[in-house]
């Protein structure tokens, strides 16, 4: 099953589970995402109706409960899934490896919080830069992430819109990793259920995401190490 609920004044909750894999990432609270910078038009109005949430099959992809499910939203920190996803598929294809060490650039080193707090030119592997994304939302490795597949956070955006809307996302536009404001980011309740359901689908080597922890199956890497026999 797939349940995602949206709102105002709690945030944004994604919760996906099924069989023996479950996951659960946390958005920042609109209250502190308000004290940070906005790199979009300021908004002045809050949502309406405050929440907006599905509950999806993840088999079967059935709708069981839905509620303003195609309001645009801003995703929040719910958009670190998609820059997730889209390492995930780097990881896949071999075109990085668990303990690849990815640099932190001096726009990275700036985010505003959450986040690691490394320095600029200091190095992070991708095993840890996703520990701290899930665990932290750390919104500097979301853009350490972001450079390293996209060249630059912008065009990282470009390329996370590519693929939402590959998945049939239509509505979904993305302009950085980390989910910190900007009012022409936004998704929808029924959009990230999609993204939910692609990301445990496509990446079944995840082996699970319990509690806002990670844990990745080396078996996977291991194998692809492995001679042809």
């Amino acid at each position: 099953m797939v349940r995602v609920r949206i709102g105002l004044s709690t945030g944004i909750h994604l919760v996906v589970w099924s069989l023996a894999v479950m996951a659960a990432m946390t958005a920042a609270d609109p209250a502190s995402a308000r004290r940070h910078h906005r790199h979009g038009p300021a908004s002045t109005n809050g949502y309406n109706p405050p929440f907006a949430s599905i509950v999806v099959d993840a088999n079967s992809g059935k709708v069981l409960q839905d509620s303003d499910a195609d309001g645009l939203r801003h995703p929040a920190s719910l958009t670190k899934i998609m820059t997730l996803y889209l390492l995930f598929e780097r990881l896949d294809a071999g075109k990085l490896k668990l303990d690849t060490p990815l640099k932190v650039s001096e726009h990275a080193a700036t985010q505003a919080p959450s986040k690691l707090g490394l320095e600029p030119g200091d190095t992070i592997e991708v095993e840890e830069a996703i520990r701290a994304v899930v665990t932290k939302s750390a919104n500097d490795i979301a853009v350490v992430i972001a450079e390293a597949l996209g060249g630059d956070e912008e065009e990282f955006a470009r390329l996370m819109t590519s693929k939402a809307h590959a998945l049939g996302m239509s509505h979904t536009e993305y302009r950085n990793a980390s989910g910190l404001p900007d009012d022409n980011q936004v998704t929808t309740a029924r959009e990230l259920a999609v993204l939910g359901r692609a990301i445990q689908d496509r990446f079944p080597h995840i082996i699970g995401i319990r509690h806002a922890v990670i844990y990745l199956s080396r078996q996977h890497d291991t194998q692809s190490q492995s001679p042809a026999r």
